[in-house]
């Protein structure tokens, strides 16, 4: 039987967000680029293979939970499926860690180099393996910030304020506490 590659465009707090899978988890997670049309063009270049289908049990997982995480939930995603089969292993170890930081805490590129076992100098390629992140949200790369207390870079349509954006929708200030109001 040959693998089926789906994609589905839903809504959510933030805009039109979108997924792309196989039968081995999520290929890639595409956040809003100013319309569902635009979404999906985008999420369909880094998925060609994916045709609208309906949504598997683990897609539809997938969806929920980004749509609850968007929504204020709690939920760190850490049982989506992601197909990394044709990633190299380093920016395997990176998406790994960085879905270790839960919802509403934040770490530096430093402390994830860190957390890597990786050479200090190692946090530039961090940064890009997180630049080029398939699935931002599930992968969250807008928790990991810069050691200087600011945000950071973003790759997302929208750069930096997306990024704080999804920090705000996860009630989180710059510095990683949790808001109180």
């Amino acid at each position: 039987m040959e693998e089926q590659h789906g994609f589905a465009i839903f809504e959510t707090a933030l805009g039109a967000c979108g997924i792309a899978w196989n039968d081995h988890g999520l290929v890639a997670v595409q956040l809003p680029e100013g319309d569902a049309d635009r979404t999906r063009a985008r999420l369909v270049r880094f998925a060609p293979r994916a045709l609208p289908l309906p949504l598997t049990p683990a897609a539809q997982r997938a969806r929920d939970g980004i749509v609850a995480l968007l929504d204020g939930a709690d939920d760190d995603l850490a049982d989506v499926a992601l197909d990394d089969r044709e990633l190299p292993e380093f920016a395997r170890a990176v998406y790994a860690l960085a879905r270790e930081v839960r919802p509403g805490r934040t770490v530096t590129y430093g402390e994830l180099t860190r957390r890597l076992g990786a050479d200090p100098g190692a946090a530039r390629a961090v940064g890009q393996a997180l630049g080029r992140n398939p699935w931002p949200i599930v992968v969250p790369c807008h928790r990991i910030v810069a050691a200087s207390g600011g945000t950071g870079g973003f790759s997302a349509r929208g750069g930096v304020e997306t990024k704080l954006r999804l920090l705000e929708l996860e009630r989180v200030h710059g510095d990683g506490t949790a808001r109180l109001f």
